[in-house]
């Protein structure tokens, strides 16, 4: 992760339910964010019909908008997860936690009435080098 973006000195952190960080400290920079992303091709197909497809595509697809703006996945800071089934958290952390190291980004993650035929959506906050 950027150095801009840290856990701050001397902070209790609880024992996390997945791979995300409680807190983060992000210095001044340039702010880049990404709307909801899905497992969507550039002619707006979905593509993948389980939890493991769809975020990983998902996250990919994040990655290259971020990509376009001069970011990394190491930049990014906070994350917003909306599953269609609250119940593929686990799986989804799965394959999230194979994109991300440690701190990993604040997260936040609900169960959401998504278009259909999109399993997870994902939106991004990153800080620019």
């Amino acid at each position: 992760m950027s150095s801009k973006i840290l856990v701050p000195e001397n902070v209790f952190l609880h024992k996390t339910a997945g791979p995300y960080s409680p807190i983060l400290q992000v210095c001044p920079g340039q702010i880049v964010v990404i709307s909801g992303q899905a497992a969507i091709d550039m002619n707006g197909d979905i593509i993948g019909d389980t939890i493991d497809e769809q975020a990983k595509l998902t996250i990919e697809n994040c990655r290259d908008q971020l990509k376009q703006a001069g970011c990394t996945l190491n930049e990014v800071f906070k994350v917003n997860v909306f599953l269609s089934d609250i119940s593929l958290w686990d799986r989804f952390n799965k394959i999230y936690s194979q994109f991300f190291n440690q701190p990993y980004p604040v997260r936040t993650a609900v169960g959401a009435q998504l278009l259909p035929g999109i399993i997870v959506e994902i939106e991004m906050w990153a800080i620019k080098k």
